[in-house]
């Protein structure tokens, strides 16, 4: 019956129940420290790439019921007529068998409760697809969902579940926007708990926008997905994070020369003297004495005209290939290729991936068509194993044998709403749309592999992703604004996405598009990116001057200090992120997460266990107080000097041309 659905025990071991009502099921399986919960109403149950809790090969496609490689518990379950209990995680849970509704209470208080009345979409009550409402607290803290605009906290507000090109985008409210990562973690007067939604459906979720009278405040979720599969994370907030990031296969290595400064401008590769451009980069960095890890190729390099042809090589503007990668590895210094996994439907290989049906397609067999950078185009399908292997040959004979060991996979959003087009999926046809995320994670484990051939540690970069894609590919926050609020919300953004469980990546600084930064936005971009992982100058300003460090040679000498403060960085960020990647957490973190009673709303941040950022976001400021941290051990500015005690406050001039303000927590860390 409609909103009345009582679940009955159906089956059941040591680590997992399954109950039914209706013809659905809802299965419980006992994680250490999680609840994994699965509402089954069809066999068409889709795999995940995203779970990988043993961490021994990259993320492969798997049953999402597995229980493989799990560390599983198993607690007694006391089944009565109308609810179900059992103590887990350090909490007591009950089920009411009408509805299935959850509630997990520990001593401070109920900590996770799912919406009274209906809860779950059983028999279409809620609409179509899959829906969870839980229940909210008015105060609530929200954090995570990926590289979602807006503040740290999303409280109150909605998003898209959904992946998006949105170059020029405006971080405070611009959504969707490049990641898919249905995962977020609640903070409520009882402590904290995340969850996870293991599906790459578009959908939305929602924080109090919305409400009805016939039920208490909730919190929801829908997606287009009709089974629905998520894991409920116990923890303090620095556990949750980690204990997701081990459950989607923790964080792959990244070679230590990409801590250092990377350049990167559509400016010198769409130029028609584009290597002559390239060498003017290695010229000036010696000129200003700046030593560089790498350099971003963007697409230019790939031009026939206009357009832009993956895996093609303008030799009018690089003659040789070969030789622009001898030139730079023998100087010390990477480059980053750029490639996209959309063909122009001119391109010089389309008629042939057409012609072996591996585009995405329609129920004909036809390939699908997408407006594209530079005209129409199809979208490679990397559940076809043909189409992934031809990838990995393009990847192998175009870039690789020619040098080009590290790269950089963009435009891999797949902006697919159409139902009628289809992917092969591994031999199992299914609807694109639903599942569009894991293309863009199978181009970047098909790169990344090719890589891997001749490359022990490369730099692997995706714009897209999802969970579970940093065990192959670092990111970046995509093709940001420039202007000083949007300084501010791309640090609200890498707060965001380190508390979703993100470590290494960053903004383009100076931002990408939009006007050339003024000398003091320079300066304080500047001061900001150098504490973050991911330090690349990166533009594209058609009408002005790239953003590159020597873009006012007046304040060269507080810009040359600010990259030599990198430079000194460089042993403690190769230390923490090894730290990071071992004990699987963020290598930047809002303060809160390492002292709880600290301000949820300060702009300050953690670089690794010991240095305290204290950027400066707005116009004209010229001193900055900061309030610092407990801490048994003190804090000396700027590493030097006297130590100030924790937990008390500090005013310190700070004018665009000084040092950063930062302090180093004293001890033996």
């Amino acid at each position: 019956m409609k909103f009345q659905h009582y679940f009955q025990l159906k089956n059941a071991n040591e680590h997992t129940r399954i109950y039914e009502a209706d013809g659905v099921f809802m299965r419980l399986d006992f994680i250490q420290n999680m609840l994994r919960v699965a509402l089954i109403k069809n066999e068409d149950l889709l795999p995940t790439f995203s779970i990988n809790p043993e961490h021994n090969k990259l993320n492969d496609q798997k049953d999402k019921l597995s229980l493989e490689d799990f560390d599983l518990c198993s607690p007694e379950v006391t089944e009565e007529e109308n609810v179900i209990s059992f103590h887990h995680a350090g909490a007591d849970v009950s089920i009411e068998r009408k509805n299935f509704r959850i509630t997990v209470q520990n001593k401070a208080g109920i900590l996770y409760q799912d919406r009274s009345g209906l809860a779950y979409n059983f028999a279409g009550e809620l609409g179509e697809g899959s829906v969870h409402y839980t229940v909210r607290e008015e105060e609530q803290y929200i954090y995570g969902l990926g590289d979602k605009a807006g503040g740290v906290n999303k409280n109150h507000q909605h998003y898209k579940l959904d992946t998006n090109d949105a170059m020029g985008y405006k971080a405070e409210y611009s959504d969707p926007l490049y990641k898919y990562l249905p995962f977020y973690i609640c903070e409520n007067k009882a402590g904290s708990y995340g969850i996870f939604y293991d599906t790459y459906s578009e959908g939305e979720v929602d924080f109090g926008r919305e409400h009805d009278n016939y039920y208490e405040h909730f919190n929801s979720i829908r997606y287009e997905e009709e089974n629905m599969v998520f894991y409920l994370i116990f923890g303090s907030v620095k556990e949750i994070i980690h204990r997701f990031i081990h459950l989607t296969g923790g964080i792959g290595e990244v070679p230590e020369w990409a801590l250092r400064y990377c350049g990167s401008t559509m400016e010198y590769t769409d130029a028609d003297n584009a290597e002559e451009r390239l060498h003017s980069f290695l010229d000036n960095c010696e000129k200003y004495g700046i030593q560089p890890g790498g350099f971003y190729m963007s697409s230019g390099y790939t031009q026939i005209g206009e357009k832009r042809y993956v895996f093609h090589w303008n030799t009018h503007k690089i003659p040789s290939p070969e030789g622009l990668s001898k030139y730079f590895n023998e100087k010390g210094v990477r480059l980053i290729p750029n490639i996209k996994p959309a063909f122009l439907d001119d391109h010089p290989l389309y008629e042939t991936i057409a012609e072996n049906h591996w585009f995405l397609h329609y129920a004909d067999g036809t390939p699908a068509i997408f407006p594209f950078w530079g005209g129409n185009a199809s979208y490679l399908d990397f559940t076809n194993p043909e189409a992934y292997n031809f990838w990995k040959k393009c990847v192998r004979e175009q870039l690789v044998e020619k040098g080009y060991t590290d790269l950089w996979n963009d435009n891999n959003e797949y902006d697919i709403h159409d139902k009628d087009v289809y992917a092969h999926g591994f031999g199992k046809e299914i609807p694109a749309r639903l599942i569009k995320p894991v293309f863009s994670y199978l181009m970047s484990k098909a790169s990344y592999e090719v890589a891997k051939e001749v490359n022990k540690k490369p730099l692997n970069v995706s714009r897209c992703g999802i969970a579970g894609t940093q065990n192959l590919a670092t990111t970046w926050t995509g093709d940001n604004y420039t202007s000083f609020s949007e300084l501010r919300y791309n640090h609200y953004q890498a707060m965001t996405m380190a508390l979703s469980g993100y470590c290494f990546f960053g903004p383009d600084i100076g931002g990408f598009a939009g006007p050339k930064p003024s000398r003091e936005l320079f300066l304080r971009w500047l001061q900001y990116g150098v504490f973050l992982p991911r330090f690349v100058l990166h533009s594209w300003k058609p009408e002005e001057a790239s953003t590159m460090p020597w873009l006012y040679p007046d304040v060269m000498d507080a810009v040359k200090r600010i990259f030599d403060l990198r430079e000194k960085l460089m042993p403690y960020l190769s230390r923490e992120l090894k730290r990071c990647m071992k004990e699987e957490e963020p290598l930047i973190t809002p303060v809160f997460v390492k002292d709880a009673q600290y301000d949820r709303e300060s702009d300050f941040f953690y670089l690794g266990e010991r240095i305290l950022t204290c950027p400066v976001f707005d116009e004209g400021v010229n001193e900055i107080t900061v309030t610092l941290p407990q801490s048994y051990y003190g804090f000396r500015l700027r590493g030097e000097g006297n130590v100030v005690e924790g937990g008390s406050s500090v005013t310190v001039k700070c004018t665009a041309t000084d040092l950063p303000v930062f302090f180093v927590e004293c001890g033996n860390q």
